[in-house]
């Protein structure tokens, strides 16, 4: 499937092999800026960066695409510096593909003051007015947009389906999100039901204004628009979301392909992910919002989703805990002062290929910022690289078993987790 008006303004999807009785698939997305073996990790640099690391960094350990937020790029710099500059990649200096969620997770995070937490469970309270202990609502949402006040100056703001898209088009990315409303899981069922409605009706304005704004800015590379799916744990609407926004065509469009987004509950992930992609068309890529843990990647591609987003990785090794092929570790535990070892033998980054684990260990204990950097470097490639392993076993027939030594490996001792 290719869209665009030119050659270098196409986007593309080629659907390739596939995982033998599962719904997994390699592919490869075509983009102005670049194409994207999938299935593939996009790390996030939430603010046009991922922290502590330079983008030359992030090239250099094989991510092929950065995700980067609307919400906070809106609030700062603001969009109309980002389009001056030539767009998100010309900004941050970054050569390859780049995403821009919606800022529909916002809706949540502010709404509930659950932050990054989309990993629940289903078994505790209803309620249609959800928030955390000792939280401030600073979302309210309606059926024309969504009001917030700023976490950076308690200002007020106000996003429509319509701000949406012309904030993440003068940002430039070159794929795109629908605004959408992200519930939790302890909504009440009703609340789903009319937030689903409300997400579906919100994405065709997400149309409309994107096909004039495409017509309107055609000096600029064409940007793909995702249609996001949401639903929460209900099977049915689940699917109907699926079906209604695959089945949308406004003023001649229809989207380039879908996130599948939303609270999950995760001990149902693969269910719930297998649910959609059964609905979407084959022809159209996936990606599965705001998923990084490698036991919920292999359930995620196992599934049929073909790209990934999480600012896992990033955020937990800045507390020092990075990954290992005999799961994940604290560089700040006494054992690591005197590894005069890389992190991991095995890996391949340029942590582990210039410094030991002991090193990394005193950093953190000296409270030196470039102990960050070197973490995070570390846990993106590594991430990066275990998607890249997913593609590459796929290809050649063997991707369960990868997955069963791998996960056997990794969560030694956590049989459930092994099994998943």
């Amino acid at each position: 499937m290719t869209y665009g008006t030119s050659p270098g303004e196409r986007f593309a999807f080629t659907p390739g092999s596939q995982i033998s009785g599962k719904l997994g698939r390699t592919g490869v997305i075509s983009t102005p800026h670049g194409e994207i073996q999938t299935p593939a990790f996009i790390p996030v640099g939430t603010k046009a960066t991922v922290k502590g690391v330079l983008p030359e960094s992030m090239k250099g350990l094989d991510a092929q695409a950065l995700l980067s937020n609307a919400y906070h790029l809106y609030l700062q710099p603001g969009p109309a510096i980002v389009d001056e500059a030539g767009g998100l990649g010309s900004f941050m200096n970054w050569p390859g593909p780049t995403f821009t969620d919606s800022g529909g997770f916002q809706v949540l995070s502010l709404g509930v003051g659950f932050k990054k937490v989309i990993a629940m469970d289903t078994e505790t309270f209803r309620s249609d007015e959800v928030i955390a202990d000792n939280k401030e609502r600073l979302a309210h949402v309606d059926d024309d947009g969504v009001t917030f006040k700023s976490h950076l100056d308690g200002s007020m703001h106000r996003f429509t389906p319509e701000v949406s898209m012309q904030v993440q088009h003068q940002l430039g990315a070159d794929i795109i999100f629908a605004f959408d409303e992200c519930t939790t899981l302890h909504n009440t069922r009703s609340y789903q039901e009319r937030s689903l409605e409300r997400t579906r009706l919100w994405a065709k304005r997400c149309l409309v204004e994107h096909g004039r704004l495409t017509q309107e800015r055609s000096h600029r590379p064409y940007q793909a628009l995702f249609g996001v799916l949401q639903g929460a744990q209900y099977e049915d609407l689940r699917r109907k979301g699926a079906r209604d926004l695959s089945g949308l065509n406004e003023v001649g469009i229809s989207f380039d392909g879908f996130g599948l987004g939303g609270a999950l509950d995760k001990e149902n992930l693969g269910t719930i992910v297998s649910w959609m992609c059964e609905e979407l068309p084959r022809d159209k890529p996936r990606h599965l919002l705001g998923i990084g843990e490698p036991d919920d990647l292999f359930i995620g591609v196992e599934n049929g989703a073909d790209t990934f987003d999480c600012v896992a990785p990033s955020r937990q090794a800045r507390t020092s805990a990075v990954f290992t092929r005999d799961g994940r570790v604290n560089l700040s535990n006494t054992k690591y002062q005197r590894q005069f070892a890389p992190i991991d033998e095995d890996c391949d980054c340029y942590t582990c290929t210039n410094y030991t684990a002991a090193y990394a260990a005193h950093l953190f204990r000296s409270k030196e910022m470039v102990a960050g950097t070197l973490a995070t470097i570390h846990n993106e490639r590594f991430i990066v690289r275990l998607v890249d392993q997913m593609r590459a076993t796929i290809e050649s027939g063997d991707f369960l078993e990868f997955k069963r030594e791998f996960l056997g490996r990794f969560y030694v001792g956590n049989p459930k987790r092994q099994a998943t």
